[in-house]
């Protein structure tokens, strides 16, 4: 038997976790539900609200704990992935899960593993984001949360997640995206999605394509959930939907839902709807067209992935271009064709010229890949392709050598892209860990 490598610090810790990583992904939640029952069943100890989505999940899980935190809530939040350090994806008050925490937890959760694995076979050793999973539960039911906001990793029905029975299921959004492992159609994705809902309990539905709709309320009805859906409380007018500081109008769908999820908890805590309001206006999530300056100018920080978010994207850029009457410059770089494709093209009908940037990630698109997707129009009406690299465009913490002074410059696609940039802008957060980003 091989003997197990001895996690004597952080680097070592790492290397560990990344082991597992490069194991690929394990669907299914009989593992965790093995690893939990080992660890004493820790998602069992706090009342939660769990997330699944598209896209806007990130987004709604931190409008939520803004709300808990007007309320006077000590919070939870478990999202993925992270964008710059790995205990970003646990957080309790926003405090994220120190480096010495990771290796306490790691250390503890090793010998469980081996154990599971030594018992039960390999496959039931647990995937690294079954380990991250099991260190969020275990961080906040030891540090006594009232409340946590559990986002799903992927899907729903066989996320990791997926083992707890929350006070209210969430579904943000349906659109296509992660098509080889949950399906082609909206309809599948939606399937898969609503795979949260658990038997009586409340589901709060964001606005979705109409086939996905059938889908999420037959399920919810199949388990004699009640399901409440922006479309049906807020209607069709954005004018009527709550503000929040994060711009975009599907930021005003997301601050819907989760106004729509805190009601729901009314009779739990004492919540009230000034603290919803008063939440809303204070949410920080970054990267989700993020203005910052930089030398004086303004700089955009959009993680725009997906078809989806391609659709977003274009009503943003569309706005940002009559806001300040010129063509930006956008620097992107995107994980796989399928995702590319969309962004580009949306991409190509505003800028004026597309800085092509590829991410450290093994499944990242390559320049040749990106500049046959962008639409031949582009170069016919003048655009320019540039091939660069992070270190180029952000040579150090207030700089970006992209355009002149007076132009704005926006950064969408892949949220590993965002996360690279922001650890250049911010060192004071730490070294990037990169590695252990993808999923």
């Amino acid at each position: 038997m091989a003997v197990e490598p001895s996690l004597t610090d952080y680097a070592a810790v790492q290397d560990y976790l990344f082991s597992l990583k490069a194991q690929g992904l394990k669907f299914g939640i009989d593992r965790m539900r093995l690893l939990a029952a080992a660890i004493g069943q820790p998602e069992r100890a706090v009342p939660c609200v769990h997330v699944a989505g598209t896209n806007g999940k990130g987004s709604v899980s931190a409008m939520l704990d803004a709300i808990f935190q007007e309320a006077g809530l000590r919070r939870g939040l478990y999202t993925s992935p992270h964008l710059v350090r790995l205990g970003e994806r646990v957080q309790v008050n926003r405090q994220i899960l120190t480096e010495s925490e990771i290796m306490a937890y790691t250390r503890e959760l090793r010998p469980i593993a081996a154990q599971l694995a030594a018992t039960g076979g390999v496959d039931d050793h647990p995937s690294f984001f079954e380990f991250m999973t099991a260190m969020a539960f275990l961080q906040f039911a030891r540090k006594g949360c009232d409340v946590n906001v559990i986002e799903v990793g992927m899907g729903g029905r066989l996320d990791a997640t997926n083992i707890v029975t929350p006070a209210v299921s969430v579904i943000t959004s349906i659109g296509l995206d992660h098509c080889e492992m949950l399906g082609h159609t909206v309809e599948l994705i939606a399937a898969e999605k609503a795979g949260i809902i658990k038997p009586g309990v409340p589901v709060v539905m964001g606005r979705v394509p109409l086939a996905a709709e059938r889908v999420i309320r037959a399920r919810a009805v199949e388990c004699g959930s009640r399901l409440v859906s922006v479309s049906d409380v807020f209607g069709a007018d954005l004018a009527a939907y709550p503000p929040t500081n994060l711009e975009g109008d599907y930021q005003r769908w997301n601050a819907a839902t989760a106004t729509l999820v805190a009601r729901e908890l009314l009779g739990r805590w004492s919540i009230n709807e000034a603290q919803i309001a008063r939440g809303l206006r204070h949410v920080d999530w970054p990267g989700r067209w993020q203005r910052i300056r930089l030398g004086g100018r303004l700089v955009v920080l959009d993680a725009s992935h997906n078809p989806e978010g391609a659709q977003i994207l274009e009503t943003s850029l569309a706005r940002l271009v009559q806001e300040t009457g010129r063509a930006p410059m956008v620097v992107t770089g995107v994980l796989g064709a399928a995702r590319a494709r969309p962004l580009l093209e949306t991409i190509s009908r505003y800028a004026a010229e597309i800085h092509c940037v590829v991410p450290q990630q093994a499944r990242a698109c390559g320049f040749a890949e990106m500049e046959a997707l962008v639409p031949a129009e582009f170069a016919a009406r003048g655009g320019r392709i540039v091939r660069s690299s992070v270190d180029t465009i952000f040579p150090g913490e207030d700089r970006c050598n992209v355009g002149g002074p007076d132009d704005v410059v926006v950064v969408t696609g892949s949220i590993y892209l965002l996360g690279e940039i922001m650890a250049r802008l911010a060192p004071q957060r730490g070294p990037g860990e990169g590695r252990l980003q993808d999923f």
